[in-house]
């Protein structure tokens, strides 16, 4: 109880402080892109952050989702660079897969030091799946099967060809022993949600993702989680189901989710949203928001978010060259 109350009262000093803030700057009628089409995992971030900063009066009215889907992200990235660089009332959606694309040069004369880094709301861990009439029922099973026969599975993710979604799964493969994984069949789609409904309709015979995009798919019972790529089993719904570690295969596939906002963006401004979504972290509705959609714990914001970010597409770039990827 003690806790709870420390925690009460720490969102409420924050809320105040943001809001006094706020009296200085007021960033208008508020924008959150989307980098894919509705149903993944982006399309997650922005909408529950939004309806988060709404609850907690941290934004007036609604703030506005825009889904702008293509390139792995990069179509958004481009747009923000480009067109909206002075946008003090815009943030996008980002993750691991971001500063995957960013590390393997695939947004074309874009760099992550073109826009600032606002924050992370959480980490979310990656999961295998197939659908649930699946004679597949283990993470070793599926391995197997491309081992013996690479051309018989299809695996599908909501991120590029050489996105996070799908070195995860090569990592995988790597832990199990495949040598060459450039034999694996993995087939890009612009979201999580996409990929599932090719999976639902029989087109692909798994799908790589994020615990978070695959929540409602989980609940209506759909698809079958073979393993969650998390160093321990996670909280929640997400219980019952065994990490890749406890079936042999020592992964971690952890997405962090966060926003970046444009590089012209005010000081004020950055400081704003910094400021807010941080406050959206400490809220005791965002730790809902974790529990019921398997997200953990990862709290870092403004120049130590950036660092981060740096720091997360110099490891991807090295993983991607040792896994052939990128020379």
């Amino acid at each position: 109880m003690k806790n709870f109350v420390t925690r009460l009262a720490a969102t409420a000093v924050a809320v105040v402080s943001l809001t006094a803030a706020a009296h200085a700057f007021d960033p208008g009628s508020t924008e959150c892109i989307a980098p894919a089409n509705p149903g993944g995992g982006w399309d997650f971030t922005c909408r529950q952050a939004g309806k988060t900063l709404q609850d907690l009066g941290l934004v007036s009215g609604t703030m506005q989702v825009i889904n702008m889907a293509g390139g792995g992200g990069g179509v958004a990235f481009a747009e923000v660079v480009n067109k909206r660089n002075d946008a003090n009332n815009l943030i996008v959606a980002a993750s691991s897969a971001t500063s995957t694309r960013l590390a393997q040069g695939a947004y074309p004369g874009n760099t992550m030091d073109q826009v600032r880094w606002v924050g992370a709301v959480g980490a979310d861990y990656g999961i295998v799946a197939v659908a649930k009439d699946s004679p597949i029922n283990t993470l070793p099973e599926l391995l197997e099967m491309i081992k013996s026969d690479p051309s018989s599975v299809s695996i599908a993710g909501g991120s590029a060809v050489g996105g996070w979604d799908h070195l995860k799964v090569l990592i995988a493969a790597k832990k199990f022993g495949i040598d060459d994984v450039r034999t694996i069949k993995y087939v890009a789609f612009d979201g999580g949600g996409e990929a599932v409904t090719q999976l639902l309709g029989g087109s692909v015979q798994a799908f790589t993702g994020d615990a978070s995009e695959a929540k409602g798919f989980v609940d209506s019972g759909d698809i079958k989680v073979l393993a969650v790529l998390a160093p321990e089993r996670l909280e929640g719904d997400f219980a019952s189901f065994p990490t890749a570690k406890e079936q042999g295969i020592d992964v971690i596939g952890a997405n962090w989710r966060g926003f970046y906002a444009p590089g012209g963006m005010s000081d004020e401004a950055y400081d704003y949203w910094v400021n807010a979504i941080g406050t959206v972290y400490d809220s005791a509705e965002w730790k809902d928001v974790m529990a019921q959609n398997g997200l953990a714990p990862l709290d870092m914001r403004g120049a130590d978010f950036q660092a981060f970010v740096a720091e997360s597409v110099d490891s991807i770039t090295t993983i991607s060259k040792e896994i052939g990827l990128i020379q």
